[in-house]
């Protein structure tokens, strides 16, 4: 790996010794931005702006220059491979993401072509490759993508949902079926992520955001199984050290599984204690997280509160990345987004200093 200007991030994925807790935000490049707003409304809509690899180095930088994060992230969307696949992705303005095309039985599943990412994704993958150029080893660049379940219940679903009955109705009535979208899913997502790898990504992160609507068994069997297979998959075909951070939305329950899988860290969200979470794991993984995103909506005195509250349930041990638990939302002050680094700064400065 390139020796980098900041390898807080690296570092703490690695549980070694930090100056201080490093910080990156989901979603950090979005609509909470005045600046992103503009260069989407200059791209004429989402999915033309994922597809712009210059725009998309564009609003991936825009977040360092105005904070001082510890990592970038890819600009694109978990959807691009099922819009791959042919389920024609498109988006309406206050609804999220359609499809125009869902899977709903045996004929839909085979029908489904074996992609090749390095064609049918090429506009991500331009899109890591320039974004590495213009960082010039300032920060490490994380690449992405959905996780099998979570893609296949959008495919099912064909769109966002609370509860994707869909998808759920398909595991209890058909789980050969669902293994078989699965299977398709997991082989595209392992070859979508090395692209990236090759392409200048330095860490990895898959998105789990539907695993916590399944059940315990579920989770194991239709979530938990791919992902293990994936990060088995990646730690043999990188020749590099590639971290990978495995994000399960609502997974608090399954942290102990999650970190046998031989992921570098566990992302989790707000609903569960980052110092019981760390308590579970030891120190086989690092942990990501969790600051509730609601928490930017309050003033700058509870904002600093809530920080500090996560870093001392933390502790002195290493291994923590500060982050929200889930993605920003679109009514942050970006200001508060500032105060919310100051106080990681701050606090996390002054533990790191009283362990030493």
């Amino acid at each position: 790996m390139s020796i980098l200007a900041n390898d807080r991030f690296i570092k703490a994925l690695s549980r070694e010794d930090v100056d201080r807790t490093p910080i990156w935000i989901m979603r950090q490049a979005g609509r909470y931005l005045p600046e992103y707003r503009a260069t989407r409304k200059q791209a004429g809509d989402f999915l033309a702006l994922c597809k712009n690899k210059e725009l998309c180095c564009e609003v991936a930088l825009q977040p360092l220059e105005r904070f001082e994060l510890d990592a970038a992230i890819l600009f694109s969307d978990i959807l691009t491979i099922p819009d791959a696949m042919g389920l024609g992705l498109y988006f309406e303005a206050g609804e999220g993401p359609k499809f125009k095309k869902t899977i709903n039985n045996l004929s839909d599943v085979e029908s489904l072509p074996e992609i090749d990412v390095h064609k049918d994704l090429s506009y991500v993958l331009d899109a890591v490759s320039l974004i590495r150029y213009e960082l010039n080893n300032r920060v490490p660049l994380i690449g992405f993508s959905g996780s099998p379940w979570t893609l296949a219940a959008y495919m099912i679903e064909g769109q966002g949902s609370k509860t994707f009955s869909k998808a759920k109705a398909m595991l209890y009535q058909d789980p050969t079926l669902l293994h078989m979208l699965l299977e398709k899913i997991t082989a595209c997502v392992i070859n979508y992520l090395v692209a990236q790898v090759k392409s200048g990504a330095q860490v990895l992160q898959i998105f789990d955001s539907w695993g916590g609507l399944l059940s315990h068994d579920s989770y194991s069997e239709f979530s938990l199984k791919y992902l293990k297979n994936i990060v088995d998959k990646l730690k043999l075909l990188i020749s590099e050290d590639v971290p990978v951070i495995v994000y399960t939305k609502g997974g608090g329950q399954w942290l102990s599984k999650i970190a046998s899988i031989n992921c570098d860290c566990i992302g989790i969200d707000w609903t569960t204690n980052i110092g019981l979470a760390r308590e579970e794991v030891g120190n086989s993984v690092s942990i990501q997280g969790n600051l509730d995103p609601s928490v930017l909506l309050a003033d700058r005195q509870t904002i600093r509160r809530e920080v500090k509250k996560i870093l001392m349930a933390y502790g002195p041990n290493n291994g923590h990345i500060f982050n929200l638990g889930h993605g920003i939302t679109p009514d942050v002050d970006p200001e508060r987004v500032k105060e919310l680094i100051h106080a990681v700064h701050e606090f996390s400065f002054k533990s790191h200093l009283r362990s030493c």
